[in-house]
């Protein structure tokens, strides 16, 4: 298979915008059952188009990120703490710290990556060489 083409920046496919039209109206559904429901889709969905479309985080930050969200949320629903305002208080400060360690990153080819890694082409032409995303690789 051929390498992928050299395409930073942000990125929107149909299935992209299928995916938030989806999860905007699950987002609407659930938060009419509970308005904690909606919050969790809606989060998630949000960090979906953030880190896929907009940042192209490297997926064990995304894993990790994943993780901190499910821990905060679940400990908040199961026993009440630390409740929604330090929850969300401490993903979004999860967010932060991924978006940064991802802009780092000498493979960093999401949004304004020009700004941030002005040396990406040179990074890419010595690491893309299968048909994977260069953000697979040396994260």
């Amino acid at each position: 298979m051929p390498p992928k083409p050299f395409s930073p920046g942000f990125r929107l496919s149909v299935t992209d915008v299928i995916v938030l039209v989806a999860g905007a109206a699950g987002t609407v559904l659930a938060a009419q059952v509970q308005w904690w429901m909606g919050l969790i889709v809606g989060v998630a969905v949000g960090h979906f188009f953030l880190f896929c479309n907009v940042f192209r985080v490297a997926r064990p930050l995304e894993l990790a990120w994943s993780a901190l969200f499910v821990v905060l949320a679940g400990a908040t629903i199961t026993f009440g703490q630390p409740g929604w305002p330090a929850a969300l208080s401490l993903t979004l400060i999860g967010t932060v710290l991924v978006i940064v360690a991802q802009v780092r990153k000498p493979s960093y080819h999401g949004i304004a990556w020009e700004r941030f890694n002005s040396k990406l082409r040179d990074w890419w032409e010595a690491h893309a060489k299968g048909s994977h995303e260069p953000d697979q690789e040396d994260n």
